[in-house]
């Protein structure tokens, strides 16, 4: 497949692009197909580009104006045909749905009903009480939540952001939420992200120790299961690793946050959310070293660990600051900036400042703050543009060098995607909101690999997920709407290097469900991706 689209499709006013792969020395016309086998756009395909990243000599087919809503393929003669599209206003509707729900699929400790989980249905799992790490009498209810990723951990520094991504998206994309995703509770008279994102809240509340309110890192076994294993087949102990900084740094901020958002729905939830920030609160005011989490020596589930908790800290103030209004946070938080020694403008699951900095900014700052503040607006629109002359100079639209590609490049994409996204909001042109467009059209299969890097969706989606459930339940096809990791140049399992040695950044990527460095799914790859697409009912 040398011609590559977006293989779900585009919105009629979108920018409209196809790649196309070209041997050296040829280029030439495009022509855009539609159902019935009639030409209804025809062009010329741009000056090719080189693109280290995949090694190709990519030219793209800009069919921008062809608006009419309907199927359609693109044509070049003597280099083959692209998967088939559609052009349609309401065209990601059935991803955003699929792309949310996918949370549904990910819950822990609770039956997965037929008539909601379809064929992926399966008994409630891990329901017991887990042990404290180095205090065996002591266990604790810690049952619900969403699995982290392919396997069956719970982590609360990436839950931490899952969350801030569902609830941005829903404070900044409502009307993206109106339909409901089919779970429980969609006739409650909640939207149906609120509901989903409630499931997991309530899960994190639970890993708060109630002794002092320092946040446990996580709830694992000692050592993943294997592949096979359906979530109720994975009965060996639930572990609680040590409380950490970061944990509870990221709980404070999510909590807080997330007390903000459901106050005009449950305004006692609401009440247990922000007590749980302001204890969390509390215990790092009593804990300020700035340390990482290491695992346990016989914890061998993932880690989560980070180098710096500067970041973490400065997200608790500043949300714990919009949601209260207390001056105490707002002197910690600018005390911060002022010391440095972290990004406030990261939005991944280790370097977390960037959703601090939204939450400032959405103060509106006054006074000597405000200076502050237009710094930090400034260098974020800045950094915006920076990434979209990068992504002008790629020849697959994107703003991704070579070395991004890493273990969950698709969330490096997704998060520049928001970044985009959010410097449009703070300020930035109009051409950044459609830059984002762009990174959508690479993961649904505009990409090198002519991939749609979704479950369920596109010509070529990915069918083998490093997903226990989807590896172990007997049903031919993969859980829906779970966004893949996508390639990573670091080759980290023996199924990529078994296939991919040699191969280019782009291309280090393999749909083997034994891949756990390119083919794993995650809470956290989906939730940008869930912001991004819900853009796009706007």
């Amino acid at each position: 497949m040398n011609v590559h689209v977006n293989q779900i499709g585009y919105r009629p006013r979108d920018r409209k692009r196809a790649m196309v792969s070209l041997p050296a020395g040829i280029g030439g016309v495009f022509a855009v197909v539609a159902e019935d086998g009639r030409e209804v756009w025809t062009g010329q395909l741009a000056e090719p580009m080189e693109d280290p990243a995949s090694g190709d000599r990519v030219a793209a087919a800009d069919f921008s104006g062809l608006t009419r809503e309907g199927s359609y393929t693109v044509r070049v003669p003597g280099i083959g045909e692209s998967p088939p599209f559609r052009i349609a206003k309401d065209v990601y509707r059935e991803l955003r749905r699929a792309l949310l729900k996918f949370f549904y699929f990910q819950r822990c400790g609770m039956d997965l009903e037929e008539r909601y989980a379809g064929p992926w249905a399966h008994r409630a799992c891990h329901t017991a009480d887990a042990v404290v790490y180095g205090a065996s009498e002591r266990r604790l209810p810690c049952s619900g939540g969403w699995h982290d990723a392919g396997d069956y951990g719970k982590y609360t520094v990436p839950a931490a952001k899952a969350v801030a991504d569902l609830l941005l998206a829903w404070d900044w994309f409502p009307d993206a939420f109106r339909d409901p995703v089919g779970i429980p509770e969609s006739s409650n008279g909640l939207p149906d992200i609120l509901n989903e994102v409630r499931y997991e809240l309530e899960w994190m509340l639970k890993m708060q120790d109630p002794e002092d309110g320092g946040v446990f890192h996580k709830v694992t076994t000692r050592v993943f299961p294997p592949l096979r294993t359906m979530p109720e087949e994975d009965a060996a102990e639930l572990v609680l690793s040590p409380v950490s900084v970061a944990a509870t740094a990221t709980f404070a901020a999510a909590t807080a946050m997330a007390a903000r958002v459901y106050r005009p729905f449950d305004a006692e939830f609401a009440e247990r959310l922000l007590a749980a920030a302001e204890r969390a609160w509390r215990w790092l005011e009593e804990h300020p070293e700035d340390r990482g989490f290491r695992n346990p020596p016989d914890i061998a589930t993932g880690e989560y660990g980070d180098e710096t908790t500067a970041d973490e800290r400065y997200w608790a103030q500043a949300e714990l600051y919009r949601t209260t209004g207390d001056e105490r946070y707002r002197a910690r938080l600018l005390a911060l900036l002022e010391r440095g020694g972290f990004s406030p403008y990261g939005l991944g699951w280790a370097d977390v400042g960037g959703y601090g900095t939204l939450a400032y900014l959405t103060t509106n700052p006054t006074g000597k703050d405000a200076a502050a503040a237009e710094r930090l607006r400034e260098e974020w629109i800045g950094r915006a543009e920076q990434w979209a002359e990068l992504a002008r100079g790629n020849g697959y639209g994107v703003a991704m060098e070579p070395e991004d590609y890493i273990w969950g490049s698709t969330m490096v994409l997704m998060n520049r995607a928001m970044f985009w996204i959010a410097a449009h909001r703070l300020g930035g042109s109009q051409s950044l909101a459609e830059a984002a467009r762009e990174h959508v059209h690479y993961l649904l299969g505009r990409n090198p690999l002519g991939r749609c890097y979704v479950t369920g969706f596109g010509a070529a989606p990915v069918l083998r997920p490093h997903h226990r459930p989807s590896a172990a339940d007997g049903v031919a096809e993969p859980v829906p709407g779970m966004v893949a990791g996508g390639p990573n140049l670091r080759l980290q399992d023996d199924a990529a290097r078994g296939m991919l040695r040699g191969m280019p950044p782009a291309r280090c990527y393999v749909d083997h469900e034994e891949s756990f460095s390119t083919n794993e799914v995650a809470i956290y790859w989906n939730s940008p991706a869930v912001f991004v697409l819900a853009s796009t009912a706007v």
